[in-house]
């Protein structure tokens, strides 16, 4: 396909559909918009989010992305970002994931959020958060990038629904008042070795600060979090690529264990 020296977001947006929908990584965006900044980066995300809707998929929640100040700094920005969770990206605990569904995917351990009621101020708190919740799950996120090599910056990996791919969310409802969201550890392994660990503190100092930030970005954008919706806060340790036949295994304290299985 021959792309224009200057892309245009909507151009743009139909590359990384093509690329999803063919399983062919494409070309940083960056340096061929001529406009490459944030809003441009969230109105191609948009564009292919209406026309994950306008297909009948069904979006389902948020996740979060660049809750690690170590990778923002590596990408030159001071905040996280967001993208879409749709229904047809969940997996089941331990179901086996085609790689073919994927291009060059990579699996974190997180906390996920299910929210119980619509939040809609324009400024949020941590307890506007814990009364919303109606509880917590311990996931699996598995990135994945249309972008070659996962060469990606802010505006790369903003458009291209924040490196989503599939998510995966544990089965045993837990509700924060019996959490520590803060000092869970976390510990994920691939077969019998441990690949990563890390606590709640790695997900911008705790997992409520980043729901915090994303209730409040929904609100300015238009689209804020309702009843039923999913949030995977972000990741707890370091993401781990991902090879045909991996097995991963995470356990997160306090809300136990979920699997992601490759086949």
């Amino acid at each position: 396909m021959t792309t224009p020296d200057v892309l245009t977001p909507e151009a743009a947006a139909q590359l990384l559909h093509t690329a999803a929908s063919s399983g062919h990584s494409i070309a940083p965006l960056r340096d061929r918009l001529a406009v490459a900044d944030q809003a441009t980066a969230y109105a191609i995300q948009e564009a292919n989010t209406q026309r994950g809707l306008a297909a009948g998929r069904r979006l389902v929640g948020r996740k979060i992305g660049l809750t690690s100040l170590a990778v923002q700094a590596q990408l030159g920005v001071n905040q996280p970002d967001f993208g879409m969770l749709f229904a047809d990206m969940a997996v089941g605990d331990g179901e086996p994931v085609a790689l073919g569904r994927l291009i060059q995917p990579k699996v974190e351990a997180e906390v996920a959020l299910v929210i119980g009621r619509d939040l809609t101020h324009d400024r949020h708190t941590y307890a506007d958060l814990i009364r919303a919740t109606e509880y917590a799950l311990p996931a699996i996120e598995i990135v994945d990038s249309r972008i070659e090599n996962w060469n990606i910056r802010f505006v790369d990996t903003v458009a291209d629904n924040a490196s989503s791919g599939l998510f995966v969310l544990g089965g045993r409802p837990v509700k924060l008042a019996d959490l520590d969201l803060t000092a869970c550890a976390m510990e994920m392994k691939r077969g019998e070795t441990v690949v990563s660990t890390g606590n709640g503190r790695a997900c911008l100092g705790s997992p409520l600060n980043a729901a915090v930030w994303l209730a409040d970005m929904m609100v300015r954008c238009g689209r804020p979090l309702q009843a039923g919706d999913i949030v995977l806060t972000g990741a707890l340790g370091p993401m781990v690529a991902v090879q045909s036949g991996d097995r991963f295994d995470v356990r997160i304290d306090g809300l136990g264990t979920v699997s992601a299985l490759f086949a």
